[in-house]
């Protein structure tokens, strides 16, 4: 049997986090299956009675995919109550290309991809810097205040 694997990020922006994660990860917003013009389209047409689709729910996808099929699908699912802890999970995204490039090269790469994210809407939380390890990370946090490394 086959399986595929979902992320789910609560959140309270969907479209906000589409937007940003689709740049974060070089993903695409999802579109509806079949000839649908829309996901409330979609929704609609398999009977999803009207008062589970709150206002503008399905106008604007709610999910991403890699534009080939790589990596998992992504889906933003919007929750009533704020972030209110630490994440218990989060995201890593290795830009660096692994301890065989030259720190000096890993860290210009972070640094352009961090300078890209903050950009699209991220906050720079924690930078490790530690040059006696090989090793420099940035840690960050997204519109909605979910943390992720770059590294």
């Amino acid at each position: 049997m086959e399986m595929t694997m979902q992320l789910t990020i609560d959140c309270a922006d969907p479209p906000r986090l589409v937007a940003f994660w689709s740049e974060a990860l070089g993903y695409v917003p999802e579109p509806p299956p079949g000839d649908h013009a829309t996901w409330r389209e979609y929704w609609e047409a398999m009977g999803v009675p009207e008062e589970e689709l709150p206002a503008g729910a399905g106008d604007v996808p709610e999910s991403i995919v890699h534009p080939e099929g790589q990596g998992p699908r992504v889906w933003f699912q919007k929750v009533p109550e704020p972030k209110a802890i630490k994440n218990r999970i989060h995201l890593d995204l290795k830009v660096g290309g692994g301890r065989d490039v030259p720190l000096a090269v890993r860290t210009q790469r972070v640094t352009t991809a961090v300078d890209r994210l903050v950009e699209a809407g991220a906050s720079v939380l924690r930078i490790a810097d530690a040059p006696d390890m090989g090793h420099y990370a940035v840690q960050l946090q997204d519109p909605e205040g979910n943390e992720f490394d770059v590294f």
